[in-house]
């Protein structure tokens, strides 16, 4: 191997152990996003609208890193932008910190609408054009059913158990509940419970809010976790717990670490504001400059006469009409689904819908990645689907699933032992030193995280979840970077300014790092 090669390697080595020992030492913030939706009117002023989602923002920051809460408005006339914001309230301010800078992340999604919603296992977040702060119910309500595991009928009755105890407590507790019921007969098993109101509702609306969601959880059973997604309220009941300890976050140091992640936060919603008016930019750039036929209608006939095309009806047959019983998970365009083809083949079917021509055009770019790329390390693409009423991609099924799964697991923690992180953290970096150095076509992922590195049936890692990815020719040394996925993208930014150090040695802590080290990072970072 090449001499620049092995210190890539070392480089990505670095920062993925980094990553791995960071998620030990947290308590889980629960960051996976359980549905974003998005309102149906445009926004009209660009120049106006954008400044004011953006203030808003840094004024609930400010809040959310002392109570957990924050709501704000910004703005006059029909451009005012209206936020709320709340963290679960098993949370502790560090992990209220991050998992709102993942919400105000992946929010400006739903851009350029003018408002939206995203719920995330452990946080809330809206902003709208109106006053919505004392709304409880709405058409958008829905419960969630999770896992595919079926339950037995004494986990049903400890599940309604305690659901209804949380229903009944929670409105006379500042909108905040959780529980533990044991199974009868069964050793070890209880059903968990967390209830939590928004805190602009008075007791009457949280405790409707509540009645309604948990009527519609419960329809979950005899699935082992259901999940309630209203307008007022959040609930979710499960088979694992899930609940973070109630600990205190008095503590000076506990302070400080907040202190520290807000100022990562604030830097966020700087990052957030330029990937939107660039955003506009090349919006206006593209409506100037389209001419012909697009490339994804280009794409589209290739691939129904290419070997990878699957037909509609083989995949809605083989993931049971999607079934959300068969549901794996849900990403940034779609939701994930298991299926299992007619001769007997598991597969993950990613079901994408969209609805402008860019969401479309990442589809296609997909597609031209993965199915030129091959590597022990890397998802493998079986095939698509672009004839149906929504498009479909089609992947290998890797029971293990996502590496998050288990590093913010203390159960399923337990079976990663140190050899086996370090495979894991070998496979990933040997994954992305292909895609940078060794595949035909240079391809930067863009979103490297623990939920899109999976793990096959012995724990190996591939890298997956290409979306966002990016390639440029052989001779080319730069690319655009337009803010996408996580933190770590994030700082490339500072790392252009010359303020990469100040940026990650925040983040991760000064004291636990040597200078050359921290050196190093931003190194990795700035590739």
């Amino acid at each position: 191997m090449k001499k620049c090669s092995i210190s890539v390697i070392s480089q990505h080595l670095l920062l993925l152990k980094i990553l791995l020992l960071l998620g030990m030492a947290l308590g889980d913030p629960r960051t996976q996003t359980v549905q974003i939706t998005c309102s149906k009117q445009r926004e009209h002023n660009s120049t106006v609208f954008v400044p004011n989602f953006v203030r808003a923002m840094e004024n609930i920051s400010e809040q959310m890193r002392t109570s957990g809460f924050g709501m704000a408005r910004t703005g006059s006339g029909p451009d005012t932008n209206y936020g709320l914001a709340q963290c679960y309230g098993d949370l502790s301010l560090l992990d209220c910190v991050l998992c709102y800078a993942e919400a105000r992340t992946v929010l400006p999604q739903c851009f350029p609408y003018t408002g939206g919603r995203i719920y995330l296992d452990g946080c809330f977040m809206r902003s709208e054009n109106y006053t919505f702060y004392e709304e409880f119910r709405g058409s958008d309500d829905r419960a969630v059913c999770g896992n595919t595991t079926r339950k037995s009928t004494a986990f049903e009755e400890s599940a309604r158990q305690v659901v209804q105890r949380a229903v009944e407590s929670a409105p006379s507790n500042g909108g905040y509940a959780r529980g533990e019921v044991s199974v009868s007969g069964m050793a070890n098993e209880s059903a968990y419970v967390l209830a939590d109101c928004w805190r602009t509702l008075d007791e009457n609306s949280c405790r409707q809010c509540l009645e309604n969601a948990s009527v519609s959880m419960l329809g979950c059973l005899p699935w082992s976790e259901g999940r309630a997604l209203y307008t007022g309220c959040f609930m979710r009941y499960s088979d694992r717990d899930f609940l973070n300890k109630e600990v205190g976050n008095g503590s000076s140091r506990g302070t400080i670490i907040v202190i520290v992640v807000s100022v990562i936060s604030s830097l966020v919603v700087l990052v957030v504001g330029v990937a939107i008016g660039f955003y506009i930019w090349k919006h206006r750039y593209i409506q100037k400059k389209r001419r012909g036929s697009n490339d994804a209608e280009k794409w589209a006939k290739t691939l129904n006469d290419s070997s990878l095309n699957f037909k509609y009806s083989t995949i809605e047959k083989a993931t049971g009409s999607f079934d959300i019983a068969n549901k794996l998970g849900q990403g940034g365009f779609g939701t994930v689904y298991k299926g299992v083809l007619a001769d007997g083949r598991e597969i993950a079917v990613k079901r994408l819908f969209f609805n402008n021509r860019h969401r479309a055009a990442d589809f296609y770019n997909e597609i031209n990645i993965i199915s030129s790329v091959e590597h022990k390390n890397l998802v493998r693409l079986l095939g698509c689907s672009c004839a149906g009423p929504e498009s479909l991609l089609v992947y290998e099924y890797l029971p293990n699933r996502s590496l998050d799964r288990f590093i913010f697991d203390q159960e399923r923690g337990k079976t990663l032992n140190w050899d086996k992180r370090y495979e894991i953290i070998v496979g990933t970096a040997e994954g992305l030193v292909h895609l940078h150095d060794n595949s035909k076509t240079r391809i930067i992922h863009r979103d490297i995280k623990a939920s899109n590195i999976l793990l096959d049936s012995r724990l190996r890692a591939k890298i997956a979840d290409f979306g966002l990815a990016r390639s440029f020719e052989e001779d080319k040394s730069h690319i655009s970077t337009a803010i996408a996925g996580t933190l770590v993208p994030s700082s490339w930014p500072a790392d252009r300014e010359g303020r990469c150090l100040q940026f990650w040695s925040a983040y991760i802590g000064d004291s636990h790092w040597k200078a050359e080290q921290q050196e190093q990072i931003c190194r990795v970072l700035s590739t």
